[in-house]
């Protein structure tokens, strides 16, 4: 979708649909909704008087210009009420415009920048905003739909009558653009049937996005990995006819600082392993979303190309450890023992504890890149779903100023996160009778003594664990998030986040 930032009066504008908005309980609309509104003889004014539009949140009204505007349709979204209004909320009212005039079956609209006049908000923020919301909320996984109806938008262009503004504006236009377009990437990969996303699948999928964003890709196999003594990935792995992958994914632009560096688990289907997950049962997720387990490397992989395409001055690295978890005769076993790669020894007591497994591979493996921080992303535990819900991730962290960083990068992203206790008293959860750690603290805290295991393999490194379980995916149930950008299955959770913790990393802190 080609996005242009233009100067002008958006009441002047030639295109399908122009976008304007308006405040809850506003009568008498000014700024852009007063200027349409003027020249199409105050037909937005007695629509308000007789109620048939309100400004509420999400509200959409169009109607025909009857040629007395440029534009051939006029569209009002409701941006609800004053108090109520933040940045996320031009995501979502953006997104929803979007969305109905594709829907409608146009192909272009133009628009001002929600919440930049009497909203009071940055112009180049909300001009992110804007962006991000479109491109987010237009988001579809069609790969397998055969009777596509191939609606789409081609292009929308942001009018402003700031001259000054538009360096500023087409920059903002930037960065939403990538971060969207890699967060869509991320969606792709988990939406991805677990039969076509394959460790090997999925590392040449990344491989072509590292190329085209000039990000260094390395990607270790089976043998490599053992040489090196990754024993905890290739435990998990013994399952499955296919081969675990290792990937290493670079974006070199902080000259020599170290690198900050993004784990994030892949499992890229979880049946459970021997100890098989039911097809369906009451509180749990169906085996079929467990495709969705790899989304903590999808959104690091996304972050760290999205840093390359953006240029950012900083080093970053994406690690991912790849591999199904599945039943067979090979099978790891509960009450197995099992090496790390940095060479402390996990007991087993259940196959489906796997992610933290091949997490703690990947931890001992970032730390031989001496990291500033390290940040890492899984589809943990349901057991954050039932502390959070779905409208956070559980973060967990050995550092104050590494979490507040991640807060504020959630508080400008609306990526949220809320932080859990990582007390000693945990400890006594994962110990073993016969290895130094187990894989399992039992039912009680189970998010945290996930974490509690993950800080073991952390020792030595400025370190924040994501369980993103809750946030990864997006259904139609009433627990899960009614926000327009967000389309059910893969939400993309994390990309953004991690990319304004990139970007600020040298401005916070």
């Amino acid at each position: 979708m080609k996005i242009d930032v233009e100067i002008g009066d958006i009441a002047r504008w030639e295109d399908e649909v122009v976008v304007v908005n308006l405040f809850e309980g506003v009568g008498h609309p000014g700024g852009a909704t007063g200027a349409v509104d003027t020249a199409i003889g105050h037909q937005i004014s007695a629509m308000i008087a007789t109620g048939d539009i309100t400004g509420r949140f999400k509200e959409v009204a169009v109607f025909p210009s009857f040629d007395r505007i440029p534009g051939n349709r006029v569209m009002v979204v409701g941006l609800g009420k004053r108090e109520e209004f933040t940045l996320d909320r031009v995501r979502e009212v953006s997104a929803t415009a979007a969305i109905k005039i594709r829907d409608m079956g146009l192909r272009t609209f133009a628009t001002v920048i929600h919440g930049a006049g009497v909203g009071n908000l940055d112009l180049g923020d909300a001009t992110e905003a804007v962006v991000e919301g479109a491109l987010l909320g237009l988001y579809r996984y069609t790969e397998h739909k055969t009777d596509n109806d191939h609606k789409k938008i081609e292009s929308v262009t942001l009018v402003n009558l700031d001259k000054v503004a538009v360096g500023a504006m087409r920059d903002a236009v930037h960065r939403a653009s990538v971060n969207a377009t890699m967060t869509n990437f991320a969606r792709d990969l988990v939406n991805a049937p677990s039969n076509e996303k394959t460790p090997r699948m999925f590392a040449d999928r990344v491989r072509d996005a590292a190329k085209a964003a000039g990000a260094k890709l390395t990607v270790l196999d089976e043998k490599q990995l053992a040489a090196m003594g990754f024993g905890c990935l290739l435990g998990v792995a013994k399952g499955s006819v296919e081969p675990p992958r290792f990937l290493v994914l670079s974006h070199d632009g902080g000259g020599k600082s170290k690198p900050i560096v993004f784990v994030g688990k892949g499992i890229t289907f979880d049946s459970g392993g021997i100890a098989l997950k039911p097809l369906e049962a009451p509180g749990t997720d169906p085996m079929w979303v467990m495709r969705y387990d790899m989304g903590g490397a999808a959104a690091a992989l996304g972050a760290v190309l999205a840093a390359a395409r953006l240029k950012l001055r900083v080093n970053a690295v994406a690690l991912a450890p790849l591999t199904e978890n599945m039943p067979s005769g090979s099978a790891q076993k509960p009450g197995d023992i099992v090496r790390s790669f940095g060479g402390k020894t996990v007991e087993v007591l259940n196959p489906d504890a796997e992610g933290r497994l091949v997490l703690a591979d990947a931890l001992g493996y970032a730390k031989t890149l001496k990291p500033q921080a390290v940040v890492d992303l899984a589809t943990l535990t349901g057991a954050v779903k039932v502390a959070l819900g779905k409208h956070a991730a559980g973060m967990f962290s050995n550092d104050d100023a590494l979490a507040h960083r991640l807060e504020r990068a959630a508080e400008a992203t609306s990526e949220r996160v809320w932080r859990l206790p990582l007390w000693d008293e945990y400890n006594e959860q994962i110990q073993s009778d016969f290895a130094d750690i187990k894989n399992t603290g039992g039912r009680s805290a189970g998010s945290i003594t996930a974490a509690k295991f993950l800080e073991r393999f952390a020792e030595g490194m400025t370190w924040a664990h994501l369980d993103i379980a809750g946030t990864a995916w997006v259904e139609s149930a009433p627990d899960s998030p009614k926000k327009a950008y967000l389309p059910t299955g893969a939400s993309g959770y994390g990309v953004r986040l991690l990319v304004r913790l990139l970007q600020d990393w040298k401005t916070t802190g």
